[in-house]
């Protein structure tokens, strides 16, 4: 079984579990999924006994890799009452663990492919259920398009959905360091949860800025959007930064990338910034202006490489394994 689902990126961030067992965000957050770096997951159910394998790339899986999709299979075949290992093969075409939400599509997809090997009867709504368990921004990216997280307080009030909006920008995505970060995601996130004293007012900040977000999404509003995915994107980073020891994922580059938005915009064009787990820079822009605003990123960091990404769809099964 092979299936196939794409990264998403937070307009309005996830950071923060209120419940880690369980993957319960403390808030809502609303992604666009993109068109480029999808990841192909092929899963064979194997025979009772053996032990699960999983490859990345062609390299077998070990460490953390390896135990989060093993639980993550263990919590599959135990809905399903199997107890068959299973052979899983991922290939992705973006960059893991920089901050690009490569778990995002990963459990995604993984998700797909395994509830439907196990035989498990899943609509949407399940599936990003099941999807969050491996990795929380994953029940997003089982949707195309805006996705909105519920956070919910328990397990059956935490899904996505998607967002019924006709808005269609370009996101320039800046690779400014594509190796993996050297302080996981999970970690970040638990420290600033802890110990930083502007966790709370930024996540109440975030619930305001969602309902500002989606009335701005309605109207299709590129700058309104912009302006509130910036702030949003800064606030989330202010509370690592606060953090005890601080968080920083922003390198030297990344503000470099940050000022060069800003004069765009003081130059007329609508551009804005958002980052999440790393010094990757993703610029929200009109489709017209991408090719643009690429360009300047590439003058503002020599070195970096653009990509330019537009809405993409949902988790899919293929017709026919890859090859």
């Amino acid at each position: 079984m092979t299936a196939v689902a794409y990264p998403n990126i937070a307009l309005i961030k996830y950071w923060g579990k209120r419940d880690e067992d369980q993957v319960i965000p403390w808030a809502d957050s609303l992604s666009l999924t993109l068109d480029v770096f999808p990841t192909t997951t092929t899963l064979h159910v194997g025979q009772t006994g053996d032990v699960d394998r999983v490859t990345v790339d062609g390299v077998p899986a070990s460490g953390t890799v390896s135990r989060r999709v093993v639980g993550f299979l263990e919590l599959v075949r135990k809905r399903a009452g199997r107890t068959e290992s299973a052979v899983v093969s991922t290939h992705n075409d973006g960059p893991m663990g920089a901050g690009l939400a490569s778990s995002a599509s990963a459990f995604a997809a993984l998700a797909l492919a395994a509830a439907e090997a196990y035989g498990l009867e899943l609509d949407a709504t399940d599936l990003s259920r099941l999807a969050r368990r491996g990795s929380g921004s994953a029940a997003r990216s089982v949707f195309g398009g805006f996705v909105l997280w519920h956070a919910g307080e328990d397990d059956p009030g935490s899904f996505a959905e998607q967002i019924g909006v006709e808005f269609d920008p370009a996101m320039v995505i800046t690779l400014i360091d594509t190796a993996p970060k050297a302080l996981s995601s999970r970690t970040a996130m638990r420290s600033t949860v802890e110990t930083s004293p502007l966790y709370r007012a930024w996540i109440e900040s975030s619930r305001a800025d969602l309902t500002d977000m989606r009335t701005a999404l309605e109207r299709g509003d590129l700058d309104m959007v912009g302006e509130i995915a910036e702030r949003n994107a800064l606030g989330m980073h202010a509370t690592m930064l606060a953090a005890r020891p601080a968080v920083r994922y922003l390198a030297a580059p990344t503000l470099n990338v940050l000022d060069n938005v800003t004069a765009l915009r003081d130059e007329g064009t609508s551009a804005y910034a958002t980052m999440d787990a790393g010094p990757n820079v993703k610029v929200l822009c009109s489709p017209g202006d991408a090719d643009r605003v690429a360009a300047r990123m590439r003058e503002a960091v020599p070195g970096c490489t653009t990509v330019v990404a537009r809405r993409g769809t949902g988790a899919a099964l293929l017709t026919e394994e890859p090859g």
